[in-house]
């Protein structure tokens, strides 16, 4: 790994707080996953995944072992636990818990506050802010909604992302404000919507009266150097966006 493999979270978080995501880059996994694959469900050889992950915890200095999700596109927060669970979230308030999520086009998102107590990290895909991940992962937070810092990592951009119609229905039913966040027309087959997942989640922290939001503006499908995309390529390798407290 070296600095093309690291993204810094682009926010004002305290000192203590550390987050950032992976690229695809500076790895030793092999075509179709090359090459700093981290997830171990993509059927890329395993040896090459631990490899990827010891490669991972030596360049940032992690303080343990990330604690690493079974996602499954729903709405479940892991809370202050150091063994794999089934959660599409994880929170901590403990220093030196390493919280993670692996995406290859889903929004993966960052959580803390203005004072370094608690920190989350959230798979939020468009059936996790169907099911506002998001929002679960704030109710646990021990922090004043006031002081919470989110940053939105990279995630596949509003030209690429086609849903059809029943997606665009399932967040209308939510809130007309989300019609915004999807347009047809160019781009888009017929029936088809392309949807700004950007938009969605920050509609949905602006009604968490969250206004501390950084980051988007990336597309993992269109950059495929720097980012794996599941869209684009179907068989692939997995980012991980991980946060925590020094």
């Amino acid at each position: 790994m070296d600095r093309h493999s690291w993204i810094a979270a682009q926010w004002p978080a305290p000192a203590n707080v550390n987050a950032g995501i992976t690229t695809r880059l500076g790895g030793v996994s092999q075509p179709p996953f090359d090459s700093l694959n981290l997830a171990t469900h993509v059927d890329d050889e395993l040896s090459d995944v631990l490899a990827n992950r010891k490669l991972l915890n030596d360049y940032l200095g992690l303080p343990e072992e990330p604690h690493w999700l079974n996602q499954v596109h729903g709405c479940r927060v892991s809370m202050d636990s150091s063994t794999q669970s089934e959660a599409d979230a994880c929170m901590t308030q403990t220093t030196g818990r390493v919280c993670a999520v692996m995406t290859a086009d889903c929004l993966p998102v960052l959580i803390t506050d203005k004072q370094g107590s608690c920190v989350a990290a959230v798979h939020a895909g468009w059936k996790g802010l169907e099911q506002q991940v998001i929002a679960r992962a704030i109710e646990v937070m021990p922090a004043k909604v006031s002081d919470l810092l989110v940053w939105l990592g990279p995630a596949i951009g509003p030209q690429a992302f086609e849903v059809g119609e029943e997606v665009r229905d399932l967040f209308l039913e939510q809130g007309r404000s989300f019609a915004d966040a999807f347009v047809t027309g160019d781009g888009a087959a017929e029936g088809k919507w392309l949807m700004d997942i950007y938009n969605v989640a920050s509609q949905q922290l602006a009604e968490l009266n969250v206004s501390g939001v950084y980051g988007g503006g990336f597309c993992t499908y269109q950059d495929a150097e720097r980012f794996y995309s599941f869209r684009r390529d179907k068989i692939t390798g997995r980012m991980a966006s991980l946060i925590w407290m020094s």
